[in-house]
C-alpha cells in the first residue's frame, strides 16, 4: 500500500504512461523511484481507479500543510505579487509561504484593494504562529480559520485562498538509462534521430545532441518552447535527459521517419499526387500554427518532417526555432557564424542573416520542390556557392516533372524577392486545400508540359 497525497494543480496527460487528474483529487502514490515522476493510482476524480506516473510537485501528502489551498511553500515574494494580483483573484485572496530571509518562518502575503501587502508570520519558541503579540496558534490552519473570520489586525479580512497556474512550460527530466536506443531514424544539424523504449514499454522517437553542436542551454530553452507549443500537426515532446551527454530529447515516435526518407523509398511506387498534396497541406497546417504564434523554424525542409502510419505528418525540430527577436519586425538575426542550409534558405538570409517567418515560406517552397521529386536535392548539380550566386541574381528552379502547374505557382510565390510579397501559411494551405478535393485525373490534366 502507498501514501495518499491530494493534487495541487490540473494535470493532463501527455504520454501513455502518465494520468491526467484535477486540483483536489486524491490518488495513492506506489512508487516515488523515478525521481520527479511517481507512479500512482487515482482514488477519486476523472482517472479514478486508473495509475500512471504523475508529477510530483503536483501533488502534497494528505493531512500535510502542503496539501493546504493558501500554501505556496518555495514562492518569493515577487512571485507571490503576480500570482495574486492576477486575473480570478478577489480583494483579500492570500497565500502563506516559507520566509526567504529567515529559516523556519513563514509570510503572508494578501491582496487588498488592487495591492499586495505582506506580514511576517512568527514561528514562537512554543511552536505557535503568530502575527502580532497579544494572539498566537498552534498551527497554521486555525491561524487561516481564525483571520478569515476576522480581520484582527490584518489590513483585511482572509478571503478565497490565491488561484494556482499550473505551469505549463515544465518538462520532464528522466532518466538516460530508461531509454533503449533502437534502430537509426535519420540525423540532423544538431543531432541524430532514433526509434527508442521508454521502460521498456513506451515507443519513442529519441533525439541526440551531438556535443558541441549548440550550447546546450539554448537545446534546452527550445524543449521549453517545443512544450508550450501544441498542435495536432506539430511533434509532441515527451522528455528530456540531460544529466549526462549526449543529451536526449524525447518526443512521440512517427513510425515512417523523415519525410525525405520516405520519399526516397517510395519514389512514386505508391503516393499519389492527391497525397503529395496531401502532405504539403499537413506541414502548411503545422506552419501556419507556428506563424500564428510568432515562431520561426530556421530549417524547414523535408528532414525536418516526420510521417506516420497512413501518411500523417508533422513538422519536427521546431523547438531549435527562436522567439522573435523583435516583436515588431519579427525578425531573427542568425549569430556570426551560424550554419545555414543554403540550398533551403532565402536569399536575404544569406546577405543579411535575417530569418522570418517569411523565409520559412521561402523554405516551404523548397519543401513542395523535394515532395514533388520524391525527395530529389533542390538545385541538382549546383554547388552552395553556385546557388548563393544564381539566387541572387533571379534564378529559379524550373517546374519539375509531373508537378501539377498550379503547385509549381505556389512555389514561384514562395519564391518572390521581396519576402513582404510572399503568402503566409495560413493562404498557403487553403491553396492547397482548394486543390485538394481535385480528383487525380483533373490534376494530371494541369501537368506542365
Amino acid at each position: 500500500m502507498g501514501d495518499n497525497y491530494i493534487a495541487l494543480y490540473d494535470y493532463s496527460t501527455q504520454t501513455g504512461m502518465d494520468m491526467s487528474f484535477k486540483t483536489g483529487d486524491t490518488l495513492e502514490v506506489l512508487d516515488k523511484s523515478m525521481g520527479d515522476w511517481w507512479f500512482a493510482k487515482a482514488l477519486t476524480g476523472v482517472s479514478a481507479s486508473k495509475e500512471g506516473y504523475v508529477p510530483a510537485k503536483y501533488v502534497a501528502p494528505m493531512e500535510s500543510i502542503d496539501c493546504e489551498p493558501w500554501y505556496f511553500r518555495d514562492i518569493k515574494r515577487q512571485d507571490a505579487e503576480k500570482m495574486l494580483l492576477a486575473e480570478g483573484n478577489q480583494h483579500g485572496a492570500f497565500l502563506i509561504r516559507k520566509s526567504e530571509s529567515q529559516k523556519d518562518q513563514f509570510s503572508l502575503s494578501v491582496l487588498d484593494s488592487g495591492m499586495v501587502r505582506h506580514y511576517r508570520l512568527k514561528k514562537l519558541d512554543d511552536g505557535r504562529y503568530s502575527v502580532s503579540k497579544t494572539t498566537s496558534f498552534p498551527t497554521l490552519k486555525q491561524f487561516v480559520e481564525h483571520y478569515s473570520r476576522q480581520a484582527g489586525g490584518l489590513c483585511v479580512r482572509l478571503g478565497e485562498p490565491c488561484k494556482r497556474t499550473e505551469n505549463r512550460g515544465d518538462i520532464r527530466e528522466i532518466d538516460g538509462n530508461s531509454i533503449k536506443l533502437l534502430r537509426k531514424l535519420g540525423a540532423g544539424q544538431f543531432g541524430e534521430v532514433y526509434e527508442g523504449l521508454w521502460n521498456d514499454t513506451t515507443p519513442v522517437a529519441v533525439k541526440t545532441l551531438k556535443p558541441g553542436a549548440m550550447d546546450a542551454e539554448d537545446f534546452l530553452r527550445e524543449a521549453h518552447i517545443m512544450r508550450r507549443l501544441r498542435h495536432d500537426k506539430l511533434i509532441s515532446l515527451y522528455a528530456i535527459c540531460t544529466v549526462k551527454e549526449p543529451i536526449y530529447i524525447i518526443t512521440e515516435l512517427m513510425k515512417n521517419g523523415s519525410l525525405l526518407e520516405y520519399l526516397r523509398k517510395d519514389k512514386g511506387a505508391t503516393l499519389r499526387i492527391s497525397d503529395q498534396i496531401e502532405m504539403a497541406i499537413q506541414v502548411a497546417s503545422g506552419m501556419a500554427f507556428l506563424e500564428s504564434q510568432n515562431y520561426i523554424h530556421r530549417d524547414l525542409a523535408a528532414r525536418n518532417v516526420v510521417v506516420g502510419e497512413n501518411n500523417i505528418c508533422k513538422v519536427a525540430d521546431f523547438g531549435l526555432a527562436r522567439v522573435f527577436l523583435n516583436e515588431n519586425e519579427h525578425v531573427y538575426e542568425a549569430k556570426e557564424g551560424t550554419k545555414i542550409p543554403v540550398k533551403w534558405t532565402a536569399p536575404e538570409v544569406f546577405h543579411d542573416n535575417k530569418f522570418t517567418i517569411k523565409s520559412d515560406v521561402w523554405s516551404f517552397g523548397i519543401l513542395l520542390y523535394e515532395i514533388m521529386t520524391f525527395g530529389q536535392e533542390p538545385y541538382p548539380a549546383m554547388t552552395n556557392y553556385q546557388v548563393v550566386q544564381r539566387v541572387s541574381l533571379g534564378y529559379r528552379m524550373p517546374c519539375p516533372p509531373d508537378c501539377p502547374r498550379f503547385i509549381y505557382d505556389i512555389m514561384i510565390e514562395c519564391w518572390r524577392e521581396n519576402n513582404q510579397d510572399r503568402p503566409m501559411f495560413e493562404t498557403l494551405q487553403w491553396k492547397l486545400q482548394d486543390h485538394s478535393t481535385d480528383t487525380d485525373i483533373h490534376i494530371q490534366q494541369q501537368i506542365k508540359k
